[in-house]
């Protein structure tokens, strides 16, 4: 949630906006319901009052409802080797992407295309990076040449001793459900 407040912040906007991670089954009914396009997604946005001015907003009926993001981060896992280079960088690029959506922007010209992106990577520069965009961890690997075997992956130091783990007690809660937009 904090990369995407401070997305909020940076655009200047006050307001609630819910940000949900699901698994792709939820996402798949959420991409039919609204978009009308079978399948899993990574990122789906629904702007609420994203579009009203605060100042034109009574205190008495609290904050704006700025809208909802919601993300599949096993769809993120299968995109992020050739798309942002690592699992962090890709959900991280989707949050960022969403709450954009959420706030009006869009890539449907060209033109919003290239204004969108420059926004993207301006925020994960700012919030996610803390610098520019690293060059090594965004690049996906090449693919072996025929015959080949791909070089191996690069050494990680030891993990540092813990004490056993003890089997957990109960079974985790069921995963959220994104709350139903008739809820508004």
């Amino acid at each position: 949630g904090r990369l995407a407040a401070a997305v909020l912040v940076a655009e200047g906007r006050a307001g609630e906006l819910t940000l949900t991670f699901v698994d792709p089954d939820e996402i798949a009914a959420l991409n039919e319901e609204h978009m009308s396009k079978p399948g899993p997604t990574d990122v789906l946005s629904f702007p609420l009052d994203a579009d009203l001015d605060p100042a034109d907003v009574p205190d008495e009926f609290g904050p704006l409802l700025l809208g909802d993001v919601v993300v599949c981060p096993a769809v993120a896992a299968q995109a992020a080797p050739t798309h942002a280079g690592n699992l962090d960088d890709e959900l991280a690029l989707l949050v960022v992407h969403g709450v954009l959506h959420v706030l009006g922007h869009d890539h449907a010209e060209p033109e919003e295309t290239t204004r969108m992106r420059a926004a993207e990577l301006a925020h994960l520069a700012e919030h996610h990076w803390g610098g520019p965009a690293p060059a090594a961890p965004r690049a996906p690997r090449a693919a072996p040449a025929p015959g080949q075997r791909p070089p191996p992956p690069p050494a990680r130091p030891p993990a540092p001793p813990t004490a056993p783990r003890r089997p957990p007690a109960a079974a985790p809660p069921p995963p959220r459900s994104p709350p139903s937009l008739l809820d508004y």
